[in-house]
């Protein structure tokens, strides 16, 4: 994993830039990348699973399934979604990188030897 990726800044912040060279399957070559945080989508109200919590839950009868209540991980994933610059192409692709609690995009760079001012 390259150190950008992991670049910590004083307030252990991880900060990651807004554009990126990298390859891309596509034009099959390093290009510029804009890079954005993954969201998940909305979910769908037909897929088959809620279809049938659905139908299950209806009528009488309460909470018919376990509600999940042991949440072990304080953190997730950052995914980041890495879109090609080059309007010909404008593929996409995810990166996932390490857990961290905060997450910044294109914040601004550490320098060596500046005050840190609170």
């Amino acid at each position: 994993l390259p150190d950008i990726l992991t670049q910590k800044s004083p307030r252990g912040v991880v900060n990651v830039p807004k554009t990126r060279r990298t390859y891309c399957k596509k034009c099959k070559k390093h290009q510029p990348h804009k890079v954005t945080q993954y969201k998940k989508g909305k979910d769908s109200l037909y897929a088959q699973g809620k279809r049938r919590y659905d139908r299950k839950q209806s009528g009488y009868g309460g909470q018919t399934k376990p509600i999940f209540r042991k949440k072990a991980k304080t953190t997730k994933k950052i995914v980041l979604r890495l879109e090609c610059v080059e309007p010909n192409c404008r593929s996409k692709r995810m990166l996932a990188i390490k857990r961290c609690k905060h997450f910044e995009l294109g914040g601004d760079k550490k320098r060596k030897g500046q005050v840190i001012q609170f």
